[in-house]
C-alpha cells in the first residue's frame, strides 16, 4: 500500500483551496504597509507678482528638475530669506507658479531666523509666520506665509484602498534603524494627482537617521 504523506497532502488541497477562493474574488486584498519616503528641504512656491518683484517684470522660472509629485518641478532660482535674527541664502524656488506664495522651513531654520512658523498643511497659510524673501532684482516682506510642512504621505485613490487609509487621516509610521523610532502624526493626503510618496523635513530626516529612498511602515 502506498504511503500517503499527509503534510504535502494538506499543502496541496491549500494551494487548491485558494486557488479556488481566487477565483471567485473571495480572498481579502493584502493590505500594504510600506511607502517610500522622501526629505523635502526648504524652499519656496511664488506666486506670479512676488516673481515680478524677485526677479523682474515678465520673469519667467526655469526648471532644473522634476520632483516626486506629478508636475512639480525644482527650479534653477533661488532667493534669500531673511527674519528678526538672521538669513539663510540659496533657497530654491519650486514650480509651477502658485496663487499664493508659500515658504516652507524646518524647525532649525525657525530658530536661525527668529520666527515661529506654525505645522500647516500645504497651502494653509492663515496666520502664518511672516519673513522678508530677497530676490536678485526686488525684496518682498511676506506678511503670512512661512510654515513648516507637516509630515504627509501622497497618495492615489488607489494607493489609499490598498493601504487601508483615507484622505486627511493621521497615522503613524515606523522607522527602523540604529536611530529607528515612531513618527506621529503623519498626514495621509489623496488625490488622483499625487504619486505615493512620504515628505519629511529635514529636522526628521536628522533625528531618525534617514537619507531618502527608504520604505518605512504605515502602522495598524
Amino acid at each position: 500500500m502506498k504511503v500517503i504523506n499527509r503534510e504535502s497532502l494538506l499543502e496541496v488541497i491549500t494551494k487548491l483551496i485558494n486557488e479556488e477562493l481566487e477565483k471567485r474574488n473571495l480572498v481579502p486584498p493584502i493590505k500594504k504597509e510600506k511607502v517610500p519616503v522622501s526629505i523635502s528641504a526648504r524652499h519656496i512656491h511664488l506666486q506670479m507678482e512676488h516673481i515680478d518683484i524677485l526677479f523682474g517684470k515678465g520673469y519667467k522660472l526655469t526648471k532644473f528638475k522634476d520632483i516626486s509629485q506629478p508636475g512639480q518641478y525644482a527650479c534653477n532660482e533661488k532667493v534669500i530669506i531673511k527674519g528678526p535674527k538672521g538669513s539663510i541664502e540659496n533657497v530654491r524656488v519650486l514650480g509651477p507658479i502658485r496663487k499664493q506664495t508659500q515658504v516652507e522651513i524646518s524647525r532649525s531654520d525657525a530658530r536661525r531666523l527668529g520666527i515661529n512658523p506654525p505645522v500647516r498643511n500645504s497651502g494653509n497659510l492663515k496666520g502664518s509666520a511672516s519673513l522678508t524673501i530677497i530676490g536678485p532684482v526686488g525684496t518682498i516682506f511676506l506678511e503670512e506665509g512661512c510654515i513648516i510642512a507637516d509630515r504627509h504621505i501622497h497618495m492615489t485613490p488607489k494607493d489609499a484602498k490598498e493601504y487601508g487609509v483615507t484622505d486627511k487621516q493621521k497615522v503613524s509610521v515606523l522607522v527602523e534603524g540604529e536611530k529607528g523610532g515612531v513618527m506621529g502624526q503623519v498626514t495621509i493626503r489623496v488625490s488622483e494627482k499625487y504619486a505615493l510618496d512620504m515628505h519629511i523635513d529635514t529636522d526628521d530626516a536628522n533625528a531618525f537617521g534617514l537619507k531618502g529612498n527608504e520604505w518605512l511602515k504605515i502602522l495598524p
